[in-house]
């Protein structure tokens, strides 16, 4: 992989984890314009997106498989099932409260929405209100 284009703007990305989004739109442009020209620091900004969004994964199938094994031990009734109804519940609520902190310190929902609303088709997208459209796209 390529050195970083300029050092001292890289470092600065670095330190904000790649994430420009809380920028005002007119703060944001030698960022932007670095971001599109070295290769080095976009990959970084990938690599923090898919840890992101792999983490919002993570913990979403976490809560689900916890729901799920609620839901056994009250149909099975095991030996202990007090016991493991509160584990269950616990790391129901664990994951949920992991996916709600990564949800709010990360871009990573705005990735995402931005993601979706760049492939929706033209008629879709002109339905979208003016004020929401403006913020998924970030201008």
């Amino acid at each position: 992989m390529s050195p970083c284009t300029d050092r001292v703007v890289g470092k600065i990305l670095a330190g904000w984890r790649y994430d420009i989004s809380g920028l005002a739109p007119e703060m944001r442009g030698d960022y932007e314009s670095h971001l599109a020209t070295c290769e080095h620091c976009r990959s970084r900004q990938r690599l923090h997106r898919t840890i992101d969004i792999g983490l919002i994964v993570l913990a979403s199938v976490s809560a689900f498989v916890f729901l799920l094994a609620f839901g056994v031990i009250r149909t099975v009734g095991p030996r202990h099932e007090l016991a493991f109804e509160l584990a269950a519940v616990g790391g129901f609520l664990l994951s949920i409260f992991i996916f709600v902190l990564v949800a709010l310190a990360t871009p990573a929902p705005m990735v995402v929405a931005r993601s979706v609303h760049d492939r929706l088709p033209d008629g879709i997208r002109e339905r979208i209100p003016e004020e929401l459209r403006v913020r998924i796209s970030g201008q």
